[in-house]
Formats: structure tokens, C-alpha cells, sequence
């Protein structure tokens, strides 16, 4: 999973909480100034019991900001009422957005049970905002008159960010409309909670493959093996091998493993998290999920949730996205169909005696490429070290913006093995602090995302630098053997990166706006970066042999360069099935509820003719995307912002230059540090010139 938390908006997406007053705070640090270098979370003094009395005074502090708006007497304006909403809930975002990301990243059952007590009282708080009668009149007055204001463009654009904010959160409903909707709007938050908790149970500690006969590990790289022996000595299985259901585990097992029974096994393993009819069961909270919001989209004026979603966002309607996705299913529909003839030959060669099954593909995708372009996986990971895949992205990002990156180690951080490093500008200027936090933990959920400990911006005229974090799952160093990528972790350490460059960039003047995209743009700053890390320019300066420090291979070079449009039919075809299942659950109107969920994702997939050797990227009951991750009716963006990505590096192709500084300084300031103070298209043209076109994309996944 490539999780993004959208930076801005922070009182409407991480602001709730209660009325209770607090009148101790003992030592409490988020009461005090922090006095940690560039004023980072002092992590090391932060303990469970001090969340709870903080977000109840931030809620106090962001009332009487509120209050302070609402009494004023003079005619609303932009100074009186959206500068200081604007400003507001600081406190609160504070507290906020340390314990929610760590909620995330480095959770435990204590602080499992402060989010299930906070989360109602945090959605309540969302829902006396932007329910406010009084306050949506100021705004909605400084809306109606704003163009006679005298305002900049900046401003006017805050206006209407704002407004267009308290309308979609309900604030034109009738009284008893508005009951309706916090009702909903609780349950909501505690299902989708409830769903990710069930979710990383499911993930970290339901399952385990415990391999005790050393056959059982044929066909598995060394590498892979001490990974798992290391494993489970951790796990107190010492003299054995322990796999899990932790990418960095399972998925070398399936394309290495040759036990067909231990691949289906924990492939199925995989593929039933949520679906195992016990305490952790998601079927039901999916079923409530999707009727809630299909209810909280009519009682909003729309005829379904995903009209709503997409109704701000670049394609406007659920019939362009459709029509996008369809334009790519039908040719990934057809190389998929080759992949899949081409695999089952080498079953048939090999006299295997069996129909290619979904726990197969891994396994006869690697036998595939090796056929094909004399490329093995094991072959590229020792030149894939994580140092030197870190070091690389730097370098592309000093070749392009030309900001540096100091590692720093007086900084305090959540758990020992996070990195931290100062990001300066071309004049010397800190943009912001980057966290790197590599690899999987029990109290971590699945993927990868990037987000913010604080959030960029300005305060009385000076910016406000921001802490960005990267999060993983990739694999740990073992013994004498340091962290080795694969390839898709490599592309996915540059795709988090490029969200994180854009919140190091980030300009703006308003939380409103500042960074603040359309959900489908929101994939473009990390997919483009992902680009640059296949450039052969690129790995000749960060591929190198852990062991000799030699440099990659020409001849390697060639074989990932001819290998482009290897598992394209695959990848896409998995991709697209997830967002066509989405789309379809939130396609329902209230008087469609859904009786079975595993019915209903079967009834999707056989309607668009999913081939049965390929599952969806996620199935229903571990779709975290669409349930607990921010991207309901909207697990389409990464392909809607595929198509811009692909548009925009074939820019830089086109001049002969990658790292062409004219293209990139556009690139940074229109696409990047501005990209939430427009509409997202026109900030889009202004970089490229002209509307983006399909054909890159098309020629980049090798579909023409």
C-alpha cells in the first residue's frame, strides 16, 4: 500500500475532540515550547497518557479561537474570519498529528485503546466546526462578496476552498439533516477504525509459516533464507524459518519457493486477512461502511458516495473515470491473457501436470523473466542497497532542485531505527526535517505512506518549516548482510520521496490551500520520481555491490531497460480490478444494500472479466485504501495521476536531458510549491504547456 496523509485542511481531516476542561498538565511536553533542535516532537519525552489531556485542551484552544471569530461585530472579511480559521487549531494539530501518525506507524494496544476513545470525540469536534451555523454565515459572507474585497488570487482562492469545505461537510442542511449526518459521520470514523485495527491484527499476528524442514526452503536465495532464520529467532523459534505476511516476507517466498503447497498456503493466507470469520472479520464493517456513506452522500445532494468524491476532483465525473480505466483495462486485459499463456507453457514444459493458479504467478513470473530477458530478481538486489538507493534519490533531487540533504542525529525519534536529515535549499535554506522510517514493526501497518509531523505554511510572515515522514516495510538487514531492495522497494522509497518533496516545497499561505490537491493529483510529485530510478544515468550513481562497492553492470543496465514492460498486463490488470471494485461499492444507493461482500466482489470482477489467475490488488476485506485510508471512491488516482507522471517525465525526455534545471524549476514551482493555490489543471499547464496526453502512459506499460 502507498499511503498518503494530504497535507492542509488539518482542522476539517485531523482535528476533533471533546469540551472536557483540563486543569493539570504536569509534564506533560505537549504543554511546553519544544525545545528540540528545529522544534521536532520531542518523541523521547512523549508517553501514551499525555495524548489524551492534550487533544481535550486543543479542543478548549480551538473553541475560543472559534468563539473569538463568531463574536467579532464588524462585517466578516477575509482578516476577521478566514485569516484567523485559518490559523486556528494549531494546538490541536500538534497533538494530533503526533499521535495519529504514530497510530500508524508504532502502535500498541494501549495507545489502540486511546484511539477507539478518541476518534468519536475528534469527529464530534470536526462536526461542530464545519456544522456551525454562525460561523459558515461569516464565510459564506466574505464568499458572496469576495471579488469586491479587493483580495489577490491566493486569498480569493482560500475563500472558496473554504466554502466549498463547509458545504461538502453539510453546513446548507436543515437541523435534523445535520443530526443525521453527525450520526453517521460518528459511525463512520469508529467502523473505518475498527476495520485497520482488524486489518494490522490480521497482518502481524494471525499467521506465520514456520519452517522446520530445511528441503522445504528449495529454491529460496540465500539472502532470503538468513532473513527468515533471523526471524524467527527473534520469535523465540530458534533453528528455524519464519515467513510472514509482511511484503518484504512473503512475497520472495512466492517467487522463489519451490513448494507449491507452502506458496498457496500463504498466499491464501494473504488473500484471506478479514475474511477468516473471527473476532477480526471485516465483511460486516465493510457492508456498514458502504451504506453509511452511500446514506451521507444523499443526505449531501449526490446520487452516490463516489459522485461526491470525484465531484472536486480532476475528472469531475464517476463516467470520466470509467471511461479512463476502460481505455487501459481492455489492452491489459489482452497482455495479460499472453502472461498468463506464456507462464502456463513453462508449467507444461516442466511437466508441472497443473493449471497456472493466482499463488503461481510470483513464482512462474520470475522463471518468465529469466526466459525472456536473462533477468533474475536475486541478480539485481546486491546492487541494491538501501544507503546507496537512499543516497541515489538524494542525488537525483540535488541534480534536479538542487537541495542537499544532512544527516542528523541529535534529533529524538520514535523508535532507534528511524533516520533524520536536515533539507537545505540552493541559497542554504532549511526547507524542512525528513524522518526515514524503514522497515516493518508489530505495531506498524502494512505499505508505505509519507506524512507530516508538521505541516508547512507561514506564521506572522515567517514560514514554517515542515516534518515530513516516510514510512516502510521493507526488508531488515540481517547479520553481516545489509538491507537489499528489490526493485519494487526501490520504486517505492522514490515514489515516497516525491510526496515528500512536494510538502518541502509546499509555498502556500493557507493550511486551505497550501499543498492541498485534488485526490487524483495527489500521486503525480511521487509517481514522476519513481521515473528517474530506472534511468540508466541514475543507476550507474547508486547501484553498487554491497559487498565490492563495483558499479552496476552495463550489461545489467540492458537487462532492466529490455525487461520495462515485464508483468505490465499483470500489474495493471490487478490495479485496475481495485479500483473498478472500489468504484463499485460506492456506486450504491441506499436502497442497495449489500447482503454478501464476498458476493458483491465476485458479482464486480466476473462482470469486467477478471481472469481468474489474477486477484485484485486488494480484496474487499484488506482494501485499507478504500476503508481506513483516505481513499474511498478513489483508488483510481494512481492511474489518473499515472497519466500525468508519464506526461510530465516524457517533458524532460523530450529535451535530451533529465535533469534538464529549466523544466525542473517549472516543474517544482507550478506543479510542486504552487500546485494547490490554482485550479490543478491550469497549475499543470503552466508547466507543460499543454493538456496532458495518453500516449505516454500507453507506451511506458508497452499497451501500443
Amino acid at each position: 500500500m502507498k499511503k498518503y496523509l494530504i497535507i492542509g485542511l488539518v482542522f476539517i481531516i485531523l482535528s476533533y475532540g471533546c469540551k472536557n476542561k483540563v486543569t493539570e498538565n504536569g509534564n506533560n511536553p505537549f504543554f511546553s515550547e519544544w525545545k528540540t533542535p528545529f522544534e521536532v516532537p520531542p518523541f523521547d519525552k512523549i508517553k501514551n497518557e499525555h495524548y489524551l489531556p492534550a487533544i481535550n485542551e486543543g479542543i478548549i484552544r480551538h473553541n475560543k479561537e472559534i468563539e473569538k471569530i463568531l463574536n467579532n461585530k464588524e462585517e466578516p472579511n477575509f482578516e476577521n474570519t478566514i485569516f484567523p480559521l485559518d490559523q486556528s487549531g494549531a494546538f490541536l494539530d500538534r497533538v494530533t498529528n503526533v499521535f495519529l501518525n504514530l497510530n500508524d506507524a508504532y502502535t500498541n494496544d494501549e495507545m489502540q485503546k486511546l484511539a477507539e476513545e478518541i476518534t468519536p470525540l475528534l469527529t464530534k469536534h470536526k462536526d461542530d466546526l464545519m456544522l456551525n451555523k454562525e460561523l459558515f454565515f461569516r464565510v459564506k459572507t466574505v464568499y458572496d462578496k469576495c471579488y469586491n474585497l479587493k483580495l489577490d488570487s491566493s486569498q480569493i482562492w482560500a475563500v472558496y476552498k473554504y466554502y466549498e469545505a463547509f458545504v461538502r461537510n453539510g453546513a446548507n442542511l436543515d437541523t435534523a439533516a445535520k443530526s443525521k449526518l453527525r450520526n453517521i459521520n460518528e459511525r463512520i470514523s469508529a467502523l473505518t477504525l475498527k476495520f485497520g485495527q482488524n486489518l494490522l491484527s490480521e497482518t502481524n499476528e494471525s499467521y506465520k509459516l514456520v519452517i522446520e524442514n530445511k528441503n522445504d526452503l528449495a529454491g529460496l536465495p540465500d539472502p532470503i533464507i538468513s532473513g527468515a532464520y533471523e526471524a524467527a529467532k527473534a520469535d523465540s523459534l530458534n533453528g528455524k524459518w519464519l515467513f510472514t505476511l509482511q511484503k518484504p516476507s512473503w512475497i520472495p517466498f512466492l517467487q522463489y519457493s519451490q513448494n507449491r503447497k507452502l506458496r498457496e498456503q500463504i498466499y491464501q493466507a494473504y488473500f484471506m486477512r478479514g475474511n477468516n470469520n473471527n473476532s477480526y472479520d471485516n465483511k460486516e464493517i465493510i457492508k456498514q461502511i458502504v451504506e453509511l456513506r452511500a446514506q451521507k452522500a444523499q443526505i449531501l445532494g449526490f446520487n452516490n458516495f463516489a459522485e461526491y468524491i470525484i465531484d472536486v476532483n480532476m475528472a469531475k465525473t464517476t463516467k470520466n473515470v470509467n471511461d479512463f480505466l476502460q481505455k487501459l483495462w481492455t489492452p491489459a486485459l489482452k497482455i495479460s491473457k499472453q502472461e498468463v499463456a506464456e507462464m502456463q507453457k513453462i508449467i507444461d514444459n516442466e511437466k508441472g501436470g497443473y493449471k497456472l493458479e493466482s499463488w503461481d504467478w510470483w513464482y512462474y513470473a520470475e522463471k518468465l523473466r529469466k526466459a525472456k530477458y536473462n533477468l533474475d530478481e536475486s541478480e539485481l538486489k546486491p546492487y541494491l542497497k538501501l544507503d546507496n538507493v537512499r543516497d541515489g534519490m538524494f542525488w537525483v533531487a540535488n541534480k534536479l532542485y538542487g537541495i542537499t540533504f544532512e544527516r542528523k542525529l541529535d534529533l529524538p525519534v520514535y523508535q532507534p531505527e528511524v533516520e533524520t536529515y536536515e533539507v537545505r535549499d540552493t541559497n542554504g535554506s532549511n526547507l524542512g526535517i525528513l524522518y526515514l522510517d524503514y522497515f516493518p514493526n508489530e505495531g506498524k501497518g502494512a505499505g508505505a505512506w509519507c506524512t507530516t509531523f508538521r505541516s508547512p505554511g507561514f506564521k506572522d510572515g515567517k514560514r514554517i518549516l515542515p516534518i515530513v515522514s516516510i514510512v516502510c516495510n521493507f526488508t531488515k538487514p540481517t547479520g553481516d548482510l545489509p538491507s537489499l531492495l528489490t526493485w519494487d522497494e526501490t520504486t517505492t522509497l522514490f515514489h515516497e520521496f516525491g510526496h515528500s518533496l512536494q510538502t518541502l516545497f509546499t509555498d502556500g499561505k493557507y493550511k486551505i490551500t497550501a499543498g492541498v490537491v485534488p485526490n487524483d493529483y495527489v500521486e503525480l510529485p511521487s509517481q514522476v520520481m519513481e521515473n528517474w530510478a530506472g534511468e540508466p544515468e541514475v543507476l550507474r550513481q547508486f547501484a553498487r555491490h554491497y559487498k565490492t562497492n563495483a558499479a552496476i553492470p552495463e550489461e545489467l543496465i540492458t537487462k532492466i531497460t529490455n525487461s520495462r514492460f515485464f508483468n505490465q498486463g499483470f500489474e495493471t490488470l490487478e490495479y485496475l480490478a481495485a479500483s473498478i471494485l472500489d468504484l463499485d461499492y460506492h456506486m450504491i444507493v441506499p436502497a442497495d444494500s449489500i447482503q454478501d461482500i464476498l458476493a458483491f466482489e465476485k458479482n464486480a470482477m466476473d462482470k469486467i472479466g477478471l481472469i481468474p489467475e489474477i486477484l485484485p490488488r486488494y480484496r474487499s476485506t484488506y482494501f485499507a485504501h478504500i476503508f481506513d485510508g483516505g481513499y474511498e471512491a478513489g483508488y483510481y488516482v494512481y492511474m489518473w495521476a499515472a497519466l500525468l507522471d508519464a506526461d510530465a517525465f516524457n517533458a524532460f525526455k523530450q529535451t535530451g536531458d533529465i535533469f534538464n534545471k529549466d523544466l525542473a524549476a517549472k516543474f517544482r514551482k507550478y506543479c510542486l510549491a504552487e500546485c494547490g493555490e490554482a485550479e490543478t489543471m491550469s497549475q499543470y499547464r503552466k508547466f507543460r504547456g499543454q493538456e496532458p496526453s495518453i500516449e505516454p502512459l500507453l507506451e511506458k506499460r508497452g499497451f501500443k
